[in-house]
């Protein structure tokens, strides 16, 4: 049995992919998993050991080029790519009208959400197959229970998100235990406060836990280097891709994120992690899985540094 995954974006939506690949493998052992993927995602499922194949999209760089020659190229190529082997069963956990079309390029029936139950509703006359699964569970319930119907098994167990970090020598990184801080998201809104950043990296200095903060664009990098100037022992991390993210997080006592994919990483590689939300409700995108994990704050509810601390307890 060979299936095809159709997840493209975005990286936490990605991530909270992952436990369908292992639930696939238990209830069919020989079964291939493919996934179809957008390229700066790619990284993602490339960690879990149970995908096979990986086919790139690139439908956010395309759209800024349709009117390149090569553009159209790599369309084709991407197209050869998705129709290179037959699949016994698409399944499209997206519910977007993009990645409906995606999976309607590969060979094979369609599986996918319902109109009740899709983003787009309009995405469901794509497939072969819809099912409907309720839009207030967690997206990595709703992913999960997609595939368990699509394939007939019966859903059980705590999500198995099945990754783990490569093995990487990092030489920048502290030699004493540390933290890392995930400061930077996708909307200001989700920011949490500076100061209380500073507070929270000073405290753990005082138990002789060092800080290490990553940061993506330049002003993301920016912030990280003000912020771990403000800290005893603090490190800025240098420019990182997914890889090293991960065995950076994976080598943390711990994670402290705000609303952002990175944070859903940690979780996925089983790093005790506390999630903080300021303008988004957890209860269907926070942080889910194994292990120690905790959401705290909301929508205008800002998580205070010492309620973050003593959470993070249990684990220095």
């Amino acid at each position: 049995m060979r299936i095809l995954l159709v997840k493209t974006s975005s990286l936490g939506d990605v991530i909270h992919n992952l436990p369908v690949v292992g639930d696939i493998r238990r209830h069919f052992p020989g079964v291939t998993v493919d996934w179809c993927v957008e390229e700066n995602f790619a990284a993602i499922p490339a960690l879990h050991p149970d995908v096979l194949r990986i086919v790139p999209v690139a439908i956010r760089r395309w759209r800024k080029n349709l009117l390149n020659g090569d553009t159209w190229r790599q369309i084709a190529e991407f197209r050869r790519n998705l129709r290179e082997n037959p699949y016994d069963l698409v399944i499209d956990t997206q519910g977007l009208l993009k990645s409906a079309l995606f999976a309607r390029q590969a060979c094979g029936p369609k599986a996918g959400y319902a109109a009740d139950s899709a983003r787009e509703p309009l995405a469901a006359r794509f497939y072969d197959r819809t099912f409907s699964v309720d839009r207030h569970l967690h997206a990595v319930v709703r992913n999960r229970q997609l595939a368990a119907l699509a394939l007939g098994y019966e859903l059980s167990g705590e999500p198995d998100y099945g990754i783990a970090a490569p093995d990487e020598a990092l030489p920048w990184l502290p030699e004493k235990p540390y933290v890392v801080l995930l400061t930077a998201t996708s909307r200001d809104d989700k920011l949490w406060p500076e100061a209380r950043w500073t507070a929270l990296g000073r405290q753990l200095a005082e138990r002789g836990i060092a800080a290490v903060l990553p940061g993506g664009s330049p002003v993301e990098r920016e912030r990280a280097a003000r912020l771990a100037a403000s800290m005893p022992g603090a490190v800025a991390a240098p420019p990182l891709g997914i890889p090293a993210l991960a065995t950076v997080l994976a080598g943390s006592r711990a994670t402290v994120g705000v609303d952002t994919g990175l944070t859903h990483l940690a979780v996925a590689l089983a790093v005790p992690t506390v999630a903080l939300y300021t303008a988004t409700d957890p209860g269907l995108t926070g942080v889910l899985g194994s292990g120690f994990w905790r959401n705290l704050g909301g929508k205008a509810q800002v998580p205070t540094v010492q309620s973050v601390f003593d959470e993070l307890q249990a684990v220095l």
